[in-house]
């Protein structure tokens, strides 16, 4: 009977240990869960997050000032040595530049327009100063045609008295304060040819075009296209940029380091482009690769460092589509829809206005 007692008294306190114990493991169970988790939130704060326009914007300024020191250590350096070396850090920063242009694109979905508009203009300027850079350090591998034995003057050689640098050019951007630059202006229904000889790369206009055929052959500097109408503009190998302003119903062939489109509607771009192409307030466009020929063209091309394709014709950015997805004002120009081959071989040149 005793012994009896004994164990119902006994059932009850085993039973408040089992639950403490349960209670002890049940708490030590959400302690280490919860350690588990701040450890690995601890973990993920360490990795860079780019969900918030702060972070995002920390490493691109970053970045950019990376790129930038770079290319301001690369223009210091005059040892002729050194600079035989540079190509590979000329590459490098060009590497990083499209690592940033992809860091825009992977975060565009979350920031704000403003901020996307902003950084991809950061860097079209990097990319105009690494290509200023370029032809600062090596310009004899652009113009290897000036060693060569003087070949025969075209009719029209145009003398550029002003040689004006790619800086001042690039910063002009699209004002097209050129407007003392020889060029084709102020025609309508007219067939206009300039040959550009191997000796004098400079700026040239397109203004106030209308149903022209303008042919371009040899290499320039620079090309200013403003105000054209239902023109046919065939180019040589531009060897800096292009800006294109105010252009309808045109057919454009154009191979340069980099091209700007502002305001153009309706009209087909031919290209062959280092950079990515910039368009802006524009609608109806379309590209395809260049599909230009004259004699000697392919040497020109590769004298310019444009003979290669890269195929950037087909990577266009809008600044005024600021979205992830394609933007709707430009598109590919179909295969079934393109002009073939077009050869200028036999065209004269022609005066220009001053």
């Amino acid at each position: 009977m005793e012994e009896e007692d004994l164990t119902k008294t006994l059932d009850p306190i085993a039973q408040t240990k089992h639950a403490a114990m349960i209670e002890r493991l049940s708490n030590l169970h959400q302690s280490r869960l919860q350690q588990s988790i701040c450890k690995k939130s601890s973990d993920s704060d360490s990795v860079p997050s780019f969900e918030s326009t702060q972070s995002f914007l920390n490493r691109f300024s970053e970045s950019k000032r990376s790129i930038e020191n770079e290319l301001d250590r690369i223009r210091l350096i005059t040892d002729s040595d050194t600079k035989s070396r540079l190509k590979y850090d000329i590459e490098k920063v060009s590497v990083a530049i499209g690592d940033l242009e992809k860091l825009v694109a992977e975060n565009s979905y979350f920031l704000p327009a403003y901020e996307v508009r902003s950084s991809l203009k950061t860097i079209s300027e990097l990319k105009e100063t690494l290509e200023i850079v370029n032809l600062e350090l090596f310009p004899r591998k652009k113009f290897m045609f000036r060693n060569k034995p003087t070949k025969k003057e075209p009719i029209n050689v145009v003398t550029v008295t002003e040689t004006r640098d790619l800086n001042e050019v690039s910063a002009e951007k699209s004002n097209f304060a050129v407007r003392d630059s020889p060029g084709f202006k102020n025609k309508e229904g007219a067939i206009l040819v300039k040959e550009f000889g191997f000796s004098e790369e400079g700026d040239f206009i397109l203004s106030d075009l209308i149903s022209c055929k303008i042919h371009l052959k040899g290499c320039l500097r620079a090309l200013f296209i403003h105000r054209l109408r239902n023109c046919r503009v065939f180019v040589g190998p531009v060897l800096g940029s292009i800006h294109i302003e105010e252009v309808e119903g045109c057919i454009f062939m154009l191979a340069s380091h980099q091209i700007r489109i502002h305001q153009a509607k309706g009209t087909d771009f031919y290209l062959r482009v280092k950079s990515r192409p910039i368009i802006e307030d524009g609608c109806g466009v379309r590209f395809a690769p260049y599909l230009l020929f004259y004699e000697g063209i392919e040497k020109e091309l590769r004298d310019s460092g444009l003979g290669e394709e890269t195929g950037n014709w087909a990577n266009v950015d809008d600044f005024r589509w600021l979205r992830a997805v394609q933007s709707p004002n430009w598109c590919v120009l179909p295969e079934e829809e393109r002009v073939s081959k077009v050869n200028i071989s036999d065209s004269k040149p022609q005066n220009e206005d001053s």
